[in-house]
């Protein structure tokens, strides 16, 4: 899954950036608001975490802008102790929940998840489809509760499409969702990722549990 962090503190950006890499999210990073905004009206991120108080263009102005053009991705709204009105403000405005510095980056990588899996409307923090479950946070995911040995791309495809089931993803898509913003969309990076998992979910679940094309997309297929 890929983040935004619209944040210019660059200290506490680097560390939220290498925490929630760590817990496997793909993290792109701005430091003031007209290139966050820019960034996340263009991009589809899983989730955007907005600081308020920034160069350019302050968050509430970002937040209004993003769902007054209907986009509806997540957003976190990161703020000091005394923006209470501001925060409210944000939540009025559509933002899905706030967390006050300091915080801690486990209560971080926790409300990032929630805030993803109430979008997705989803109430279990883990994705059961058939003989498949996926645990995110853990990122663990089985077939017949035999864990699968997948790299760190496979399980964030598996994780898309397993979101998004049954719904046809196209490449692009994908692309857009696991690879950061250095990614080169001509490259052939994601299609061998595809073939690999496709081969060692055929393998483990002996075709309970298939990627299959469709057109010019993906979507996984459950028996």
């Amino acid at each position: 899954m890929k983040l935004l962090i619209i944040e210019d503190t660059k200290e506490l950006a680097k560390t939220m950036k290498a925490g929630l890499e760590k817990a496997g999210f793909t993290v792109d990073v701005s430091y003031n608001g007209c290139d966050g905004e820019e960034k996340a009206y263009a991009n589809g991120y899983d989730a955007i975490l907005l600081d308020l108080n920034l160069p350019g263009k302050d968050g509430i102005s970002i937040l209004r802008f993003l769902r007054s053009e209907n986009i509806g991705t997540p957003v976190i709204i990161i703020t000091a102790r005394d923006e209470i009105e501001e925060r409210a403000m944000g939540l009025d405005l559509g933002a899905d929940d706030y967390l006050t510095k300091p915080f801690q980056l486990l209560e971080l990588r926790a409300r990032v998840y929630a805030v993803i899996r109430r979008f997705h409307g989803r109430t279990n923090p883990n994705i059961a489809i058939g003989f498949l479950t996926i645990n995110p946070s853990a990122r663990v995911a089985k077939i017949n509760e035999k864990k699968l040995n997948l790299s760190a791309k496979e399980f964030d495809i598996l994780e898309y499409l397993a979101m998004n089931h049954p719904n046809v993803i196209s490449s692009e898509e994908i692309a857009e969702h696991i690879y950061d913003d250095s990614f080169d969309p001509f490259s052939s990076v994601l299609r061998v990722h595809l073939t690999r998992l496709r081969k060692k979910l055929a393998d483990a679940a002996r075709q309970d549990v298939l990627i299959t094309m469709r057109g010019k997309g993906y979507s996984l297929w459950v028996d």
